[in-house]
């Protein structure tokens, strides 16, 4: 039997009922949204599904985290991965299956990074390759990972013991939703997503009447300059042949229009693609901070407390080939273009790179061909197709759906020997 007749075989069980009962469990996901290391709703599902297809099933991994073992004989160990978390966005799609969900404190949450359409397809791929065992042989691990949006959630499920727990993989696959034309997947070797590095920034002043400011050491002031030089790192420290982006996307102080407060606090995010500009970056920062605040005559050195910090994603060359292949093979290869690297990032080269083992991971089209097509004819893609993280990002259902399910079935079965009939 060849590859493309077990993926047909495999993919035959996604027809009719199925695919309806799969998109039903999309919307419910959209319509119930947990933030990191919250997602026991979604946890819960998630381990059901695999429980119900034959999965050996292990929850509670770094907190949330649900890991499911299908053993299959001599093979290789393939694990494939999604993550659950949601985003604290308010969202303004208008679909019939918009999240209202809040926290308990009444901010607004959205899957407005495709989580939901991760899990999604997982639970699809998971069941149809279950159902189709006899087909191949090998190890199949599903991994449902929290907490993606903060960077802890792979770090955590690794801390818990996760490969001492299932096995350690022989390699690592995943998907990620993107406002590309939905039916399309997107996949490059090497570096693909930026590394992060999120910080709080708080600057010390000395408060007092706004109408004596000579009393006072203004933070406000103090905050002000530390962003406007923080602005010329890049420009100025990083060579324009590398790539970088510094962010202050916060700046928080006061309360009260005729109070200079005592202290202000600002975010700073950080992304860059090779370890040296990180260095220079982090550097830099410290060096900024510190310097602005006694330059304004701070009574207390600043402090910088780290938020996250996401690894760079980088595809090994030898896996990523065999997962292109493996796609332009079963879709075409107009379909399966060369992924261009993002500033987005990822904390899903942890596994990969804890279990010694290649990782690849790839972008999955969610926008609709025709509005993308139009806005890519006018200019206007930035205007016109949301972005992901955006309160108007939502997939198109199909053909993103089974697209991504089925790259998940191919991408696994190009390392899980098939068998004879």
């Amino acid at each position: 039997m060849s590859d493309q007749d077990a993926i047909d075989a495999i993919m035959a069980g996604l027809s009719g009922p199925a695919l309806g009962e799969l998109a039903e469990l999309y919307r419910d996901l959209h319509r119930h949204p947990e933030p990191a290391f919250e997602e026991k709703r979604t946890a819960g599902i998630a381990a059901g599904r695999l429980r119900a297809a034959g999965f050996e099933v292990v929850t509670g991994l770094g907190g949330t985290g649900v890991a499911g073992v299908l053993r299959n004989g001599d093979g290789p160990t393939v694990a494939l991965r999604a993550d659950m978390d949601a985003l604290p966005v308010l969202e303004a799609t208008g679909l019939p299956y918009a999240s209202t969900a809040t926290t308990p404190d009444g901010v607004p949450l959205m899957h407005a990074c495709g989580h939901d359409m991760h899990v999604t397809c997982l639970s699809g791929a998971a069941q149809l390759l279950a159902a189709g065992r006899d087909r191949w042989r090998g190890t199949l691990v599903a991994l449902f990972q929290p907490a993606e949006e903060i960077a802890a959630g792979a770090r955590a499920m690794l801390d818990d013991g996760l490969f001492d727990r299932i096995g350690t993989p022989d390699v690592v696959l995943g998907q990620h939703v993107f406002p590309n034309p939905a039916g399309t997947l997107l996949i490059s070797p090497g570096e693909i997503l930026a590394a992060a590095d999120s910080m709080e920034i708080r600057l010390y002043g000395r408060g007092g009447h706004g109408s004596q400011p000579e009393r006072t050491v203004d933070p406000v002031v103090l905050a002000a300059s530390t962003v406007m030089r923080l602005q010329t790192v890049v420009s100025r420290e990083v060579s324009p042949f590398e790539r970088a982006v510094l962010t202050v996307a916060q700046i928080h102080a006061g309360h009260k229009e005729n109070v200079i407060p005592d202290e202000a606090s600002i975010t700073v995010n950080l992304r860059s693609f090779s370890p040296e500009v990180r260095r220079t970056l982090l550097a830099a920062v410290e060096r900024v901070v510190n310097a602005e605040a006694a330059a304004s005559g701070a009574p207390r050195p600043p402090e910088i407390r780290t938020l996250n910090a996401f690894p760079l994603t980088v595809n090994d060359g030898d896996a990523t080939a065999r997962v292109r292949e493996a796609f332009a093979g079963r879709f075409g290869s107009e379909r399966v273009p060369a992924m261009a690297p993002l500033m987005g990032s990822e904390d899903f080269g942890l596994f990969g790179a804890e279990a010694g083992a290649p990782s690849v991971f790839w972008g999955l089209g969610g926008a609709d061909p025709d509005l993308y097509a139009r806005a890519e004819r006018e200019g206007r893609l930035r205007e016109d197709v949301p972005g992901n993280h955006s309160p108007f990002f939502a997939p198109q259902l199909l053909p993103t759906l089974p697209t991504g399910v089925e790259a998940l079935v191919t991408a696994a079965l190009a390392w899980l020997p098939g068998v004879q009939r």
